[in-house]
């Protein structure tokens, strides 16, 4: 028998926290060096700071070598497995994948062949394993490895209710175990969110041997996200993205662990989105009004593509700002500009001082939460130019009337509470842009904020959670901002809660999102743009705090990297090298 090889998916121990008899099996509750190094410790003060230095110079001084001998063999001891899992014990053994080899519902399973979920992602990675290799392995090639051959990968649903008909949501549950074993391995999920991760993990622990056999290491994985809120953000308003390009990268999200698509769907430059209610939106306001709009199926579709990848969307229709295209198709929504004492002809964001405002939000917004199906809707409220309500001497007198003065964030916190209570009355909650917060508006305590300005954001996300209030980090992470070399190391090297703040505050924080605005990417660019500089940020929204290593990190993202190559998604390079199966791009 081969000797066995376990390590689990945190950072190696450095000498300090090998003198600590208090190391826990879970890599969040892991002691820090610093304090592992107290309990023994136990002659003065300066003993204690010599042992604090000498552990940090041997913890850095063996990161560097760790990374120094990954970087020269071109190996992880984790192999291409991205993200990393919360907890993996990997032997040496192996076992090739049999030319029958299944995936099916295992005995006991709650779900069974009528969870199409379940059953459409049995076949998506079948496929995946299978279809990107240089085929199955022949009899002859089979021949020329001896072991135990693995026969069946079991999905087995613990839980009573699958959630085989539900919808994602912010509390689905993604854990999963995973045990490879010949003949039959086995993943256990509590609902069908963890079956789907399982699934990607378990195909990307399968290699190739240098006879095209399939093979798989006798594993033990137990995972988990850090954060529930995974989000990618693209935008169809600057540039129209064709369904195929949509699709193309919730696929890709699956691949990484995402689980929420925020589609920035309408902006000032364009209203693709086709309104039953109001058609004229996007008949005036989009690019082409047969070409460049989504319609109800086509939402519908994208919806339901995403289900079947436990990927949730969130619909974002921002106002009172970014809503110049809104006006081509609405009369009297917009605000009028004055110049001088006279109308000058332009518009400025909608006009909160109407009856009739309020009258269309209402019947669209009911539209809108009828037609999306999650829990949420991203309501905006950033970036409100306050020089045309300024302006106009009708808005004046609405200020005066009901005491705002010259506030104008005032007349904006009036506006934003109309559409939030008309959201909440359709019962949705609502997410919202942190200038909503910033400037004073009364939200209700389950609105989400989305810190997007990165000056301020250790602050932002302090204020913003000492009011109670949960988060989203978005700041460091706005993927339009391109740089010369390798700046996911810069994505991947963000920590979300390094804020001063307390354990609940933190708990507050419900995960982040990689943006990717528009402006200068279409269907042309847009997928290698965000692939794999948003594998960075799928790793750090879902792995262990504690994993940091971009030695590591690199090799495996360098990896998965071509295995999204394998599976459709023209992912760009990393740096200097090449992938086996790259051919066609």
């Amino acid at each position: 028998a081969s000797e066995a090889r376990e390590r689990s998916a945190d950072v190696p121990l450095s000498p300090c926290q090998l003198l600590s008899s208090d190391i826990a099996g879970v890599p969040e509750s892991r002691p820090s060096s610093t304090r592992s190094c107290a309990p023994v410790v136990m002659r003065g003060l300066l003993g204690f700071f010599l042992l604090i230095s000498a552990c940090g110079v041997l913890g850095a001084e063996m990161w560097r070598q760790d990374e120094e001998r990954q970087r020269a063999t071109g190996e992880s001891p984790w192999g291409s497995l991205w993200p990393l899992p919360r907890s993996v014990k990997f032997s040496s053994d192996a076992f090739p994948l049999a030319f029958s080899f299944a995936i099916e519902h295992g005995p006991g399973s709650s779900a069974g062949p009528a969870c199409s979920i379940l059953q459409d992602a049995f076949r998506r990675y079948f496929e995946y394993i299978f279809g990107s290799v240089r085929g199955h392995a022949t009899s002859r090639k089979r021949a020329s490895y001896h072991g135990t051959e693995l026969l069946q990968l079991q999905v087995i649903i613990i839980s009573y209710n699958p959630e085989c008909e539900d919808y994602p949501s912010i509390n689905s549950d993604e854990s999963y175990d995973l045990s490879i074993e010949a003949p039959v391995a086995m993943l256990k999920a509590s609902k069908v969110w963890g079956a789907l991760r399982g699934l990607e993990t378990f195909s990307q622990l399968i290699y190739e041997n240098e006879y095209g056999t399939l093979l798989i290491n006798k594993s033990e994985i137990m995972d988990f996200p850090r954060f529930a809120h995974r989000g990618i953000l693209l935008d169809t308003s600057r540039h129209y993205l064709p369904l195929r390009t949509i699709f193309l990268n919730l696929e890709a999200m699956a691949f990484n662990k995402f689980n929420v698509l925020h589609w920035h769907i309408v902006d000032d430059e364009s209203f693709p989105y086709q309104s039953i209610t109001f058609p004229a939106l996007s008949n005036k306001g989009s690019y082409h009004p047969l070409t460049h709009i989504y319609t109800p199926s086509d939402v519908r579709l994208v919806i339901d593509f995403a289900r079947t990848r436990g990927i949730r969307i969130v619909p974002e229709f921002d106002t009172p700002g970014h809503a110049n295209s809104w006006g081509k198709g609405q009369d009297n929504l917009l605000t009028p500009c004055y110049s001088g004492g006279q109308l000058s002809g332009s518009f400025g964001p909608v006009n909160p001082i109407l009856n009739t405002t309020y009258d269309f939000m209402m019947r669209f917004f009911k539209e809108i939460c009828n037609v999306f199906i999650d829990d949420y809707i991203h309501l905006g409220g950033d970036e409100v130019d306050f020089s045309c309500w300024k302006s106009n001497p009708n808005v004046k007198k609405f200020m005066m009337e009901h005491g705002f003065g010259e506030d104008y964030s005032k007349l904006e916190s009036f506006y934003v509470q109309k559409i939030l209570g008309i959201v909440t009355s359709f019962k949705k909650g609502a997410i919202v842009w942190q200038e909503v917060f910033d400037n004073g508006v009364k939200i209700v305590p389950d609105t989400v904020i989305e810190v997007w300005k990165e000056g301020n954001s250790h602050e932002e996300l302090h204020n913003v959670t000492a009011a109670g209030f949960r988060a989203i980090l978005a700041a460091p992470w706005y993927l339009d901002l391109i740089s010369y070399a390798q700046d996911w190391q810069k994505y991947y090297r963000v920590e979300p809660l390094d804020f001063n703040g307390t354990v609940e505050q933190k708990q507050l924080v419900v995960g982040g999102e990689a943006c990717l605005w528009g402006e200068f990417v279409d269907a042309t660019n847009l997928t290698p743009r965000l692939w794999p500089r948003a594998s960075a940020v799928g790793e750090r929204l879902w792995s262990s705090k504690e994993v940091t290593s971009i030695g590591d990190a690199y090799i495996r993202l360098a990896k998965h990297r071509c295995r999204m190559l394998r599976r459709g998604i023209p992912a760009e390079p990393l740096y200097i090298g090449y992938c086996e199966h790259e051919r066609g791009y």
